[in-house]
């Protein structure tokens, strides 16, 4: 065994688990009869089908397993030197927690077969170095959210579809564990005077924790994945989110400096529709970025990335976006990129938009252009700033030129459902006019939306800034598409 990983031997009790009673021989007791009621009870259970038998055998075995390996990882964490570990490589650290537990098991005179003691080592490994249960859904890639309802129930969104995993942690102090082991390696804390905490893991992936007493029936816990892989407009295209129309339309809306929203619901592609736009930004830009989790994959090579941070457990250090938006605007931006605008910073990010750095982008919640706008005027409200409300809408609209709305469907597809331009005011109402749109037809009997996208046939506003700068649109691209 590597002695260098593992603490200095010495006595220590071992304490066994009781033996499993499926597995333990009973004894011989008199030959009297069976009292009517055992005898009832043994009619019954050989009158039930043999699949729940099995199911409960399987449900013990899966029991017993979850009780081994919570034995064994608390004799790892007294017989492994974890000071020593951050230098240890990953074949090392396999190989002798391997040799750990199978002294630890031959001690307990437990006997696996080679796949189960395959797989024991593999979450020990997880849960020593790794998140335990949740490690394997992070590495899992059709997974895009996990959604922990407490220790014993886990869901997982795949296809834009939620379903519940067979994963479960062992019970709440297991679960809080690992939520302490995230949020203390980013020098957070959460407990039961501060019971919600937002955080990131090491690959970008955003974690958000509330603990109880908060959380009624146990700790609730969301990780939104971090996609390693970066999505362009041509992936995008391909995968049906937009046609190569739209893709050329918004190709000349970002190179030309208009300043784009995307809008959206939770979940709908913002953020993947935002990274994908920012590929038509010129790498002679400087770029400036501002999130409350860093989520943005730009794909350009001169970017500043700022991540604002809550309060201290004291009540101080709160830098908030709007602190970093200031700041950004002092430090020689070309474009500013907010990842998501929802409070009092809407004004400077609109500020930003009106005052020399065109083409900036952001993104916020609501369900079509429409809603985006009065969104906006919402957040203004909030921010206590006391304007009227043309003067309002008139800084909207000499400030965005283009609403693009993302949208999550019934069938978990996410599509480009709208792009729509705002082209001024007509009175006290922005004016605005849709340029392209999703068309749904109706489902098919497996509940899949059938649909296509569609120009609506109004010639965009902006066509002669496009042709100025070099992007003279084709005529044909603005011409609605018959449903086939």
């Amino acid at each position: 065994m590597f002695s260098k990983y593992k603490k200095p031997s010495k006595p220590t009790e071992v304490v066994l688990d009781a033996p499993d009673a499926s597995n333990v021989t009973p004894m011989k007791t008199s030959s009297a009869a069976p009292a009517p009621e055992a005898a009832k009870a043994s009619m019954r259970k050989a009158a039930q089908p043999a699949a729940p038998v099995t199911e409960d055998k399987e449900l013990k075995r899966k029991k017993r397993m979850s009780e081994i390996k919570l034995e064994l990882h608390r004799s790892l964490l007294d017989n492994l030197n974890l000071a020593a570990l951050e230098h240890a490589t990953e074949q090392d650290l396999r190989q002798e927690i391997n040799e750990i537990s199978a002294e630890i098991l031959s001690e307990k005179s437990i006997v696996l077969n080679r796949e189960d003691r395959m797989t024991l080592n593999s979450e020990l490994f997880d849960e020593v170095t790794g998140l335990g249960p949740l490690e394997t859904l992070l590495k899992d890639e059709t997974v895009n959210d996990i959604l922990v309802n407490g220790p014993q129930q886990i869901f997982v969104e795949r296809a834009g579809k939620l379903e519940l995993t067979d994963v479960t942690f062992k019970d709440e102090k297991h679960l809080l564990r690992i939520i302490d082991k995230i949020v203390s390696a980013v020098g957070r804390r959460v407990d039961e005077s501060n019971p919600y905490v937002d955080a990131r893991l090491k690959d970008g992936s955003r974690f958000n924790a509330m603990v109880p007493p908060v959380a009624v029936d146990g700790s609730l816990v969301s990780i939104r994945k971090f996609k390693k892989d970066k999505l362009g407009i041509d992936d995008l295209v391909e995968f049906g989110a937009f046609t190569e129309e739209m893709a050329a339309y918004l190709q000349a809306a970002v190179a030309t400096r208009l300043n784009v929203i995307v809008s959206g619901g939770t979940g709908s592609g913002k953020t993947t529709t935002l990274n994908a736009l920012s590929s038509f930004i010129d790498n002679a830009e400087r770029i400036l970025t501002i999130e409350d989790t860093a989520e943005l994959q730009l794909q350009q090579t001169h970017v500043g990335r700022m991540e604002s941070r809550p309060p201290n457990v004291e009540g101080k250090g709160e830098v908030s976006p709007r602190d970093c938006l200031k700041n950004a605007l002092r430090m020689r931006p070309d474009r500013i990129i907010v990842g998501e605008t929802r409070g009092e910073e809407v004004i400077d990010m609109l500020q930003a938009m009106n005052t020399g750095h065109d083409g900036s982008m952001t993104t916020i919640h609501a369900n079509s252009a429409r809603d985006g706008v009065s969104r906006l005027e919402n957040m203004i409200a909030m921010a206590g700033i006391e304007m009227p409300l043309k003067a309002v809408r008139s800084q909207i609209s000499s400030a965005v030129n283009l609403i693009v709305q993302a949208s999550r469907l019934q069938d978990g597809s996410r599509r480009m459902t709208s792009i729509t331009e705002i082209t001024g005011m007509e009175g006290e109402v922005i004016s605005m006019q849709e340029i392209f749109r999703y068309q749904r037809v109706g489902l098919t009997p497996d509940n899949k939306i059938i649909g296509h996208f569609t120009a609506t046939g109004v010639r965009s506003h902006y066509a002669e800034r496009f042709r100025m700068w070099g992007y003279d649109l084709p005529s044909s691209i603005y011409e609605p598409v018959a449903a086939e």
